[in-house]
């Protein structure tokens, strides 16, 4: 018998730190190492989510061929130097900052994963960030050839990059440099309106649509020129990113009248008209260069990744433009799922393995890649803490559950595999009833202790998709990365009045039948879910619609603002004790708040389910 090859992959000590395991090709285990230390964005190195993996595969890393760092420090070293240089002697600060750090981790990558894994230096690989990134793309999808744009912040020296994926080789064939960056621009603008960069950017796009266009000629005539193809060109003079600590500087002030919003202060209407303005350029960048794409390499499938492939809003306008026939998008776009493109790379391109690709399915297995907890072990642990629940088998919680949410009830769902990547799809979820006007705002300020604006997306039925948002019927959203409007016959008309409404006065009008996960100007994020993905998530929302007629329900994160997604039950439970959810069920335990004996908040529990 021929032994398996097991490769590892690894991003760590930038943001998003995770590790991502696959045997003779095909992806086992992939997890972020926030969901085990519970630091938001930890970008230390990923020692619970490697021991994870391993212990999970029943292997060492004896057992591991290779090791792969998502990419190439030297490279990204060389490309700061050069960039410190070239602006010297302005940021002096930042480069006293950064140094120390560099000269003592960072140059040493192949000695430091050595060292932290106790492995040979000799069976530690590199990729290129961007190589990563298209391999988790491509390699992944279910396409047998495919165009491949990568748009982030930066890599090592690349900001965008186009390719073609064939079988199981990937061709760069055009490429943007630093510091002329699509996802640094966005990011500039998400620091501009108050929002924190690198995880800010999801609320900078929520508040778009209570905006106006105002300042998209201002962007266009005075920070980025934009070319047909979809390159562009900075304004570097109103930026501080290459050089300083902070991502703009005054003269970006005076183009928009007035210093960056400070965080948690009220959002004004100059925000709102910002973000909107800085998504209608993005989304027009994006549309030009997946034109160049298909222009360029004669391809009808697209495979998107890096932190812009985030933007669901642009996907969803790639995708009604009709550039493509298809679009693929890793669910784990930015920097996390480099680990998994780093390991792909290396069995696919590096080890030249074959890859087979039927054209329909893709090989990322509904991104159920991380721990799960089998039913006995979470009710051993609720009756050793005294903690009242019901037993229940499916056909129970098929009534329960839908039942609750018709009552208004807010449901915390904790079932199956923890998913990779920044969606919860029904297995680390939060759930209510997407027809209830004041779900949205009881959410936000209740339950997610967030702004209010932040918009929900809804879970629906594949096989009723069309019936109820503007979405072909022979696409699927599985992985809650493409905005569609909600269905013309299902909108609610709005009266004159209702319609004059500015910012997020908006918000109190229900626009649908689906109002909690409807935004202001009709669209939705949305999650189709198939039998086949999520077997009992789309058993759970076809008893609901049984029940009210409605195939849609609300789907959100099962964290509070701050922390990460919740991983072990433990984690879920004091979720759900620390907010004012109503239900939670816990593997085939359904537990209610009332009746919950005291949270227990002193002493270390992390141990209760130890995963490293």
């Amino acid at each position: 018998m021929t032994k398996a090859t097991y490769i590892l992959g690894i991003s760590a000590f930038y943001h998003d730190s995770a590790v991502a395991l696959i045997r003779d090709g095909e992806i086992l285990y992939a997890a972020q190492e926030e969901r085990f230390t519970r630091v938001k964005h930890d970008s230390g190195f990923p020692h619970q989510a490697l021991s994870w993996c391993l212990r999970e595969a029943g292997i060492t890393l004896d057992d591991v061929v290779l090791v792969v760092f998502y990419d190439k420090p030297m490279l990204k070293f060389e490309r700061i130097l050069s960039t410190y240089v070239a602006f010297a002697p302005r940021g002096l600060l930042s480069f006293h900052k950064a140094m120390p750090l560099w000269l003592k981790q960072k140059l040493n990558m192949r000695s430091l994963l050595s060292k932290e894994l106790d492995v040979d230096p000799d069976r530690v690989r590199f990729t290129m960030h961007h190589e990563a990134h298209a391999a988790s793309a491509f390699f992944p999808s279910p396409f047998q050839e495919s165009a491949i744009l990568t748009m982030d912040g930066v890599g090592e020296w690349q900001t965008t990059s186009l390719c073609a994926g064939r079988g199981n080789h990937i061709e760069f064939l055009k490429e943007m440099n630093f510091p002329h960056s699509l996802g640094l621009l966005y990011s500039a603008f998400t620091y501009y309106t108050g929002f924190r960069v690198n995880s800010g950017e999801y609320k900078l796009m929520g508040l778009a649509p209570y905006g106006e266009a105002r300042y998209v000629d201002r962007i266009l005539d005075e920070i980025v020129d934009l070319k047909d193809d979809g390159s562009f060109r900075l304004n570097l003079k109103v930026f501080d990113y290459c050089v300083g600590l902070t991502m703009t500087n005054r003269r970006f002030d005076r183009i928009f009248g007035g210093p960056p919003r400070k965080p948690e202060s009220p959002v004004t209407q100059r925000e709102m008209d910002i973000a909107k303005s800085i998504q209608q350029v993005t989304e027009e960048i994006v549309l030009r260069m997946a034109a160049t794409a298909r222009r360029v390499t004669g391809m009808n499938r697209l495979c998107l990744a890096g932190g812009v492939a985030l933007n669901c809003v642009a996907n969803g306008k790639l995708l009604r433009k009709g550039i493509f026939d298809d679009i693929w998008i890793q669910p784990a776009a930015g920097d996390a799922g480099g680990a998994l493109g780093a390991a792909l790379a290396t069995w696919h391109s590096h080890l030249d393995q074959p890859r087979t690709a039927d054209g329909t399915r893709d090989a990322q297995k509904w991104t159920q890649l991380g721990p799960a907890f089998d039913n006995k072990t979470i009710e051993e642990h609720l009756k050793a803490r005294g903690r009242p629940y019901e037993k229940m088998d499916e056909g129970q919680a098929f009534r329960k559950v839908p039942a609750l949410l018709e009552a208004g009830r807010v449901v915390g769902l904790f079932q199956g595999r923890m998913e990779f990547g920044p969606r919860a799809l029904g297995n680390r979820s939060i759930i209510g009833d997407a027809r209830s006007a004041k779900m949205q705002k009881t959410m936000n300020l209740k339950i997610k202790y967030r702004e209010s604006f932040r918009p929900f997306a809804p879970s629906v039925l594949l096989e009723k998709t069309p019936k109820w948002f503007e979405f072909p019927a022979d696409h699927s959203s599985p992985y809650m990365l493409l905005v569609a409007d909600v269905a013309e016959g299902r909108r609610t008309p709005m009266t004159p009045e209702q319609e004059d409404l500015f910012g997020v006065d908006k918000l109190n009008v229900a626009r649908s039948e689906v109002p909690a996960v409807t935004h202001v100007d009709c669209s939705a994020r949305l999650q189709t879910v198939s039998r086949e993905q999520n077997p009992f998530y789309h058993g759970l929302i076809s008893a609901f619609e049984k029940r009210t007629g409605c195939p849609v329900i609300v789907n959100t994160s099962f964290n509070v603002r701050g922390e990460p997604i919740v991983c072990t039950p433990e984690d879920a439970y004091r979720c759900f004790m620390r907010t004012e959810m109503d239900s939670l069920l816990l593997g085939d335990c359904l537990l209610h708040k009332d009746g919950q004996p005291p949270l227990e908040e002193s002493g270390d529990w992390r141990h209760v389910f130890q995963l490293d």
